[in-house]
């Protein structure tokens, strides 16, 4: 008979390797043939294919974790602990050769959950961007504690001075401030971290977050500013691609426990902060500053480029991954201290819902009944900085509906750019305003508004009445 089995214990490390070492050995005494994916500490290893799950007799899953089934659908599976994969694998195949085991089926269709439908949907994604967002996903959250209380402490423990605001030494804010600061030092290494995790699972963790710490921390190659964000991203998936590498190396069963603990990560640590320190640091740091420079030094046309192109990606594909590059970029610039960016990008990000929205409702004769239903559910959204509220008016009239918005953003990015708009968390709408992030409010707002009117005035010129 031909079996497959999955082993994996809570830590990974030990009981895995041990549980698919004996049962191999037992389905090979007992003169059958037996294939075990482990899924420790390290990831998933010698996985199984779906050419051996269909020749397969019977399906072993001796786990300690919760295991995915639903490729074994239809097979005999038999679900024991990774002790019993230990003590008893000639009892586990024996209860297969008596037909004792019985098949495998879902209990009833259910529909998919919103993490399926995101995981299906990346799947389908260029890998590079899909290890890309991972990082993104886990640095935003620092990037918004950050911003946020740093924005907070200075509007309202901070007093004038002939410097601007200062907050006095002592005082809660000052206290508040640090803590926000503390909050952007984690921002890169996260970044590089989740980045080398997507690639090489949980080995890569260690490594990418060493390496972004040495990426921001410019001492280490001799550099006043670091490499920043971009040093990061590098690091993350130098990481990645050097823990994936080592992980397919044969070493000898007794080293294999220790690999995820002590071998991966301590080489693959030594090699990211070698390529930094001896190599790349000095070279990306230099190009941020270059970055930095740029944009100090930008006044009147140059802003007016930069807006426009920023505003024009947010609204292109309305949460997609051109949208994606431009808001990692102007959360980033909030650690370099450039919040102007992102207040040009938080107007982009709402004007499309709340120009569509405003454009369902001055001329209701161009839209069903329907889209008007959408068109209040669109405005809702643009209020909280939701850019999809625009998606269902783009897949229904892309051609109208997509440069109509793209214009208004464009607009609505320009004027906040202009007027000195900050915005210190990575988010965008009015609702940002509420939680005291941005700078300049009143002109925050006159930028959304005109944003939204060239929005709504050039989609109801273009559409035809229904």
């Amino acid at each position: 008979m031909r079996f497959v089995a999955i082993t994996s214990c809570p830590n990974g490390i030990a009981h895995t390797y041990m549980a698919a070492e004996k049962l191999v050995k037992a389905a090979q005494n007992m003169g059958h043939e037996m294939k075990v994916e482990t899924q420790g500490s390290i990831g998933i290893e010698n996985e199984l294919t779906p050419e051996d799950i269909e020749r397969a007799d019977g399906v072993i899953i001796a786990a300690d974790k919760q295991v995915d089934k639903s490729r074994f659908l239809g097979k005999r599976v038999l679900e024991v602990s990774v002790t019993d994969g230990i003590r008893r694998p000639e009892e586990l195949i024996a209860s297969f050769e008596r037909n004792e085991v019985p098949f495998y089926k879902e209990a009833e269709p259910k529909l998919k959950s919103v993490a399926e439908v995101k995981r299906e949907r990346g799947e389908k994604q260029n890998p590079i961007y899909r290890n890309l967002m991972n990082g993104v996903s886990y640095m935003i959250p620092f990037v918004v504690i950050g911003g946020l209380l740093i924005a907070l402490s200075l509007a309202i423990g901070g007093e004038p001075t002939e410097k601007g605001l200062v907050i006095p030494e002592g005082s809660i804010w000052n206290s508040i401030l640090n803590v926000g600061v503390a909050s952007f030092t984690f921002m890169v290494p996260i970044l590089a971290g989740f980045i080398a995790v997507s690639i090489a699972d949980r080995p890569g963790l260690a490594p990418g977050m060493v390496g972004g710490y040495i990426a921001a921390n410019g001492s280490f190659y001799g550099s006043d500013a670091g490499a920043g964000f971009i040093g990061g991203i590098i690091a993350g998936f130098l990481a990645g691609y050097i823990v994936k590498a080592i992980k397919q190396i044969r070493v000898p069963q007794m080293i294999q426990p220790i690999m995820p603990i002590l071998i991966i990560p301590i080489v693959s640590s030594l090699f990211v902060a070698a390529a930094f320190i001896f190599v790349i640091g000095q070279p990306i740091a230099g190009m941020m500053e270059g970055l930095t420079s740029w944009l100090n030094s930008m006044q009147g046309t140059s802003k007016v480029v930069l807006a426009m192109i920023l505003g024009a990606m947010i609204a292109f594909d309305m949460g997609g991954p051109v949208n994606k590059v431009a808001f990692l970029f102007g959360s980033a610039m909030i650690a370099e201290g450039h919040a102007n960016i992102m207040g040009a990008i938080a107007v982009a990000i709402c004007v499309p819902p709340l120009g569509l929205g405003l454009a369902t409702l001055l001329s209701k004769t161009k839209y069903t009944n329907e889209e008007r239903e959408a068109g209040k559910a669109a405005l809702a959204m643009g209020l909280v900085g939701i850019t999809e509220g625009a998606i269902p008016f783009a897949a229904r009239d892309p051609l109208r509906v997509i440069p109509s918005i793209m214009i208004g953003s464009m607009a609505g990015a320009v004027i906040a750019m202009l007027s000195n708009v900050a915005d210190h968390v990575p988010h965008g709408g009015p609702i940002v305003a509420v939680f005291r992030a941005v700078d300049n409010v009143p002109m925050f707002f006159v930028s959304i508004v005109v944003g939204m009117i060239v929005t709504a005035l050039l989609v109801n010129a273009v559409k035809k009445p229904v």
